[in-house]
């Protein structure tokens, strides 16, 4: 088959998550707990962007994400795009920032934390650059990929 033949199909009502960092995709679909998804989901990893070189692609099938989840792929993918699709048409586009805050969205990686102990909802403020949190609790911060593998 000539790779020119090979095409994404467009969906018609669901989100289709752009501008991934290359290699994200696999991630999002974990945090998102789309492992095993009742809808049809298609990924594209590492195709090629004009914008980026690299880029990651996840369409998902009939399903519109929470402000939680798109907070969560925030902290993985800042710049990406989240397209809302009604009728095959682009309904909304908007840039997914990295938010200030975390709040359920990170386990505490310190085991005497309270948020772990007592099984309290997490709480964490984000600096961006570098990456990294800190808990609101215990006042552990966390790098890039500490974050990375704990988010829930």
């Amino acid at each position: 088959m000539n790779r020119d033949d090979i095409r994404l199909i467009p969906i018609a009502n669901g989100t289709v998550l752009d501008h991934l960092p290359a290699g994200s995709a696999l991630k999002i679909l974990e945090i998102l707990d789309l492992e095993k998804p009742e809808e049809a989901v298609t990924v594209a990893i590492n195709t090629e962007s004009k914008r980026s070189g690299k880029k990651d692609l996840v369409f998902i099938e009939g399903k519109e994400l929470s402000p939680e989840e798109t907070d969560k792929i925030g902290l993985i993918a800042a710049g990406a795009t989240v397209n809302l699709i009604e009728n095959s048409k682009v309904k909304k586009k908007e840039e997914i920032v990295m938010p200030d805050h975390a709040d359920g969205l990170i386990k505490c990686m310190n085991p005497k934390c309270i948020s772990t102990v007592e099984n309290l909802n997490s709480k964490f403020s984000i600096s961006k650059k570098p990456l990294k949190a800190k808990c609101f609790y215990c006042e552990k911060q966390m790098s890039e990929s500490e974050i990375f593998n704990a988010i829930r």
